[in-house]
């Protein structure tokens, strides 16, 4: 049998181990969940809120061991497990205070069918595969779990196998909500057990992690075509411009690039600064830089900004991307020591483009500064990414920084600050480009865990209805009508159907040698409107105001 060591990548340690799941185990889960996904999605929402409060209550309870894992998990402090905790519970509190309202049916206006009633509901996928990564385990895997559940779905949750331990603690407290237990089931494991789960063919994966994670997950959904949203990884670009507090953005932005390690999806990797603040700014960047305490403590008010990197894969990373950055031209100004899976926040100046440390995810406390001529060479080297997850901007003039901001390809900006967009629990959150796919935080969480269906109510086609006249034939005119009067741009084109009615010159013939041969006029003059579209003015002009509120865009 296949164990998982827990590490403690803080000491070396190791303090437990579990069983790994294997394919028996996943098929089991999956056919569980299947049945299951019959009792759960019928549930009303107000009920699996009811059921998710019990939840929330079990979670705020282990406060203390939720944070104790976390902080032996991965090394970061007690504190900023603590932070982890708080950012899953207040996801969860406002989901399950908005989730009637988010999911409940939306009316759509009608069109034509006066007599019918249209609405869309959202409505579960199924069973649920989400797929969490280790840099934030916690807060990472449960909000997306209790979405998909609020959703309607059943949920298989595959945690990272580096931090099995949370992954152990999170399988317990849904546990330890009995009317939920059998809605969820936890999947521990590395690669293969994710693998055997995307296999086992799910509903919908939600996988947050690596692009490289992704691309064979994605290859994997696409032999069964089974959706898939993803959550990726980043290249943060930080701007300072003219007028920025240059001290602030030092600050800062060595914060946003070492917080947790600089081992965050958003973490600052790097910054460009225009020329007349540069030397100023490095000046300050390396007194922060040499100011950020690196360690491992147990204690609750530990003295240290951050802990360790937790992977030897990503030290491995660091290393090569501040060796081909040296190799290739750049210089450091302070840091660039490893000891064990801690590193110094390292400052690197006199970088390019060519370095894998500008174009590479990197996911550690590599900080690369780089002079720009303006604010126009800012934004080009900013949008010079495969990576679009987020970017930071500096400067007093909040009407120059937002005018910058606008002009950034990726899907969240921040102004004079740096990683505070993600802690906004109702801002969606997400990037472009290879940043991946989907949405986080608010009611577009809850809502791509979803698929809307339609639906159309009422009796049989009432005549009235002039959507129905136009499925008997003979109905050519009346069509037109509508067409012009309902979607005409200009009022020329909206009051057409009364010139033609009057008598007034219509569109010119077909020549007569494209003109098919007259159909039988029945003793009707072809000149003549015919008199079945004179009843049909009326509907017309009786939809009138129908068709002006479609117009102007009311509902």
């Amino acid at each position: 049998m296949k164990t998982l060591p827990f590490i403690n990548p803080g000491t070396g340690e190791k303090f437990g181990e579990l069983a790994a799941a294997n394919k028996a185990d996943v098929t089991r889960a999956m056919q569980e969940m299947r049945q299951a996904s019959r009792i759960w999605k019928q549930k009303s929402v107000a009920e699996r809120v009811r059921i998710l409060r019990q939840l929330q209550q079990v979670i705020i309870d282990a406060e203390e061991e939720i944070c104790i894992t976390i902080n032996q998990s991965t090394g970061k402090s007690r504190q900023d497990g603590l932070i982890e905790l708080m950012l899953t519970v207040e996801r969860i509190h406002r989901y399950l205070n908005n989730a009637q309202r988010w999911l409940r049916p939306r009316v759509v206006f009608p069109g034509l069918y006066f007599f019918k009633f249209y609405f869309t509901q959202p409505q579960p996928y199924g069973t649920v595969l989400v797929i969490s990564p280790w840099n934030y385990p916690f807060e990472l895997a449960v909000p997306f779990v209790v979405s998909a559940l609020l959703a309607g779905n059943t949920v298989l949750l595959k945690p990272s196998e580096v931090t099995p331990a949370v992954g152990q603690l999170i399988e317990a407290l849904f546990k330890r909500v009995p009317e939920l237990a059998p809605f969820v089931r936890v999947l521990h494991g590395d690669g293969s057990v994710g693998a055997a789960a995307v296999e086992a063919q799910p509903d919908l994966v939600y996988l947050t992690g690596s692009t490289a994670t992704a691309y064979k997950v994605a290859a994997a959904c696409a032999k069964h075509l089974i959706p898939y949203l993803f959550e990726l990884g980043g290249k943060d670009a930080m701007i300072v411009l003219e007028d920025a507090d240059v001290a602030a953005a030092a600050r800062w932005g060595v914060w946003g690039a070492c917080y947790n390690a600089g081992q965050s999806c958003v973490a600052v990797e790097r910054i460009y600064v225009v020329e007349s603040r540069y030397h100023e700014f490095l000046q300050k960047v390396v007194g922060e830089a040499e100011r950020y305490t690196i360690g491992y403590s147990t204690e609750l008010e530990s003295p240290y900004h951050s802990g360790p990197l937790v992977v030897d894969r990503q030290i491995t990373v660091c290393k090569e991307h501040l060796e081909d950055a040296k190799a290739k031209g750049a210089w450091v100004l302070t840091g660039g020591k490893i000891k064990g899976n801690y590193m110094e926040p390292t400052v690197l100046v006199d970088v390019t483009h060519e370095m894998k440390v500008m174009n590479e995810e990197t996911f550690g406390p590599l900080i690369p500064v780089m002079k720009v001529k303006d604010e126009a060479e800012a934004i080009r080297l900013t949008n010079d990414s495969e990576y679009g997850l987020s970017a930071s901007v500096w400067s007093r003039d909040i009407a120059q920084a937002k005018r910058v901001a606008d002009q950034l390809e990726v899907g969240s900006v921040v102004i004079n600050d740096a990683l505070a967009h993600y802690a906004v629990t109702h801002l969606p959150f997400g990037g472009v480009k290879k940043s991946g796919t989907a949405r986080s935080h608010g009611s577009q969480e809850l809502l791509q865990f979803s698929q809307l269906h339609s639906f159309a109510i009422g009796q049989p086609p009432a005549a009235l209805d002039l959507a129905t006249k136009m499925r008997d034939p003979g109905h050519y005119w009346l069509g037109s009508a509508l067409l012009h009067l309902v979607f005409g741009v200009t009022w020329e084109q909206r009051l057409r159907p009364l010139q033609k009615l009057l008598g007034r010159p219509s569109a010119p013939a077909i020549p007569a040698a494209e003109a098919p041969a007259p159909p039988s006029t029945n003793g009707h003059h072809p000149r003549r409107v015919p008199i079945g579209a004179v009843a049909g003015v009326a509907g017309v002009l009786g939809a009138a105001a129908i068709a002006f509120a479609v117009k102007w865009g009311k509902k």
